[in-house]
């Protein structure tokens, strides 16, 4: 039975530890002292199962990505010039741009 990443990181320990029993890779050799972290990422290379990766919907995710490059010079300059206010002004608008990647991500 094939399964997917997510449902893999949905299954508990001794189930995990059920599928690597049957699984024969050196991936999976040790499958019993592995956590459950290491036990996934051992029976996706097992069993060939690539990682889903999320993606943004609705925003040009380059362009703000762009921007936060550009806010983290003027990050670091605030913090040599010791200017609370500019580095107070500079981080909370990091924080929104990437809040805004994070609710955009589905």
């Amino acid at each position: 039975m094939p399964y997917t990443y997510e449902e893999l990181k949905h299954k508990p320990l001794a189930e995990l530890r059920d599928i690597a029993k049957d699984v024969n890779h050196e991936a999976v050799q040790g499958y019993t002292q592995l956590n459950k972290d290491h036990l996934i990422v051992a029976l996706a290379k097992a069993l060939g199962i690539q990682h889903e990766h999320h993606s943004a919907v609705g925003i040009d995710k380059a362009t703000i990505k762009a921007r936060i490059r550009e806010l983290k010079t003027q990050r670091a300059a605030a913090l040599e010039a010791h200017d609370n206010a500019q580095l107070k002004v500079v981080r909370r608008t990091i924080h929104r741009l990437k809040r805004q990647i994070h609710k955009a991500t589905v």
